[in-house]
């Protein structure tokens, strides 16, 4: 059996379970906030900073990827990765104040790996059936962090925050031993990580249409990691119990397997895809316009917000690749959009905790929702009019 052929075997479906492992040490920290904040006192600012590292660490390793992948082959890259969080996850912990500050970088130095291999992974492995597998990789991920968010607090309370966040170090370890045969041979490279000539557009920053890109793609990561890290603290305050504002943020972020799953029959490859961008988009702005005025209604903002993050997930990524001409440009468009993207992003939860800590109020964090998903509408149905060349 040949190197490709033992990759789309059973060995190939391995990259599903690394999904699994890319986003619960994330999505596992905002449900137990409170406690974390109590036991190292840390205020809503420096709460706000210590999740924004996470994407930070994105946005500087994700260009780096390419080379770590040259060097160590695609399937290597990945087992690093994963060898990395698992003692990244452990230091969060238990390695005391310093620990928890590098611990969290490191988590997501590693995740940034996962984030740009595994799907160029699965476009390898699976290239007669690239839209089924990634399909099952989107939902093995939202799945996984779904369960991040749901047992956390369950955890926390069994025995304390330090150990529901340190459990999924255990999944990203099982993994990592379950990967270990696709590492035997040669190493293999992704041809979507080879340098290839980029036709008109020698350098993608000066095309109007990579910045619209980037910009959807920050504004959507802006808006899903707000909406993880402080949605339980923000229904708390409103005097709901921690353990169903956990459950709320798993409802959130299961829903949108279901509207990351609905929305590519809008996204079909065309010249306008503006319809699709703004049914896929405009829930977020209705949602969290809704959570202002009409926080009773919290249960139908969830609702509309947890489909319309996924959808708006998928545009993103849906949009890199219709928008670029060649595989090379689609290459290079998804570093800079995931890059300058989650740089971005970094500041949303930051930016929210800054302005609940210094107003005393919620309300400031989600005027600013309202004006995030607004914008990201209206770049959405410019980027799916075509962009700008």
């Amino acid at each position: 059996m040949n190197a490709h052929a033992r990759r789309t075997g059973g060995m190939a479906a391995l990259v599903f379970l690394v999904a699994l492992c890319l986003r619960p040490a994330i999505t596992s920290v905002g449900p137990v906030l409170g406690d974390l904040g109590a036991d190292t006192g840390l205020g809503e600012g420096a709460l706000g900073i210590l999740t924004a590292l996470p994407l930070l660490a994105f946005a500087a390793v994700s260009p780096l990827v390419h080379r770590m992948a040259a060097r160590f082959g695609d399937d290597r890259a990945v087992l690093v990765a994963l060898v990395a969080l698992v003692a990244a996850t452990v230091v969060r912990s238990y390695a005391g104040d310093a620990g928890l500050w590098i611990g969290t970088f490191a988590i997501g130095a590693a995740i940034a790996v996962g984030n740009v291999l595994t799907p160029v992974l699965v476009r390898r492995d699976y290239p007669e059936r690239v839209s089924l597998a990634t399909g099952f990789y989107t939902a093995f991920l939202t799945l996984a962090a779904s369960a991040g968010s749901a047992l956390s607090v369950p955890l926390a309370h069994l025995v304390d925050w330090r150990f529901s966040l340190v459990v999924w170090a255990g999944l990203a370890l099982l993994v990592a031993l379950a990967w270990l045969p696709r590492i035997a041979g040669p190493a293999v490279h992704s041809p979507a990580l080879e340098p290839v000539p980029v036709p008109h557009h020698p350098s993608i920053w000066r095309w109007g249409t990579a910045w619209l890109a980037t910009a959807y793609m920050g504004l959507q990561s802006t808006t899903f990691y707000v909406l993880a890290t402080w949605l339980p603290t923000i229904e708390t305050s409103w005097g709901t119990p921690a353990a169903t504002a956990g459950l709320h943020l798993s409802v959130f972020l299961l829903l949108g397997v279901v509207g990351g799953l609905l929305i590519p029959r809008l996204l079909r490859d065309g010249r306008d895809q503006s319809a699709g961008m703004l049914v896929a988009t405009a829930p977020l702005a209705i949602g969290t316009a809704g959570m202002l005025v009409w926080p009773d209604a919290l249960p139908l903002w969830l609702v509309l917000l947890g489909l319309a993050q996924g959808a708006s997930l998928v545009a993103a990524l849906t949009m890199l690749s219709l928008r670029a001409r060649s595989h090379g440009e689609a290459a290079k468009l998804s570093g800079m959009a995931q890059s300058l993207g989650y740089l971005l992003a970094a500041a949303g939860p930051f930016a929210a905790g800054f302005l609940a800590e210094h107003t005393g109020s919620w309300t400031p964090t989600l005027v600013l929702l309202v004006v995030i998903t607004t914008s990201q509408t209206v770049v959405g149905v410019v980027l799916g009019r075509g962009g700008r060349r």
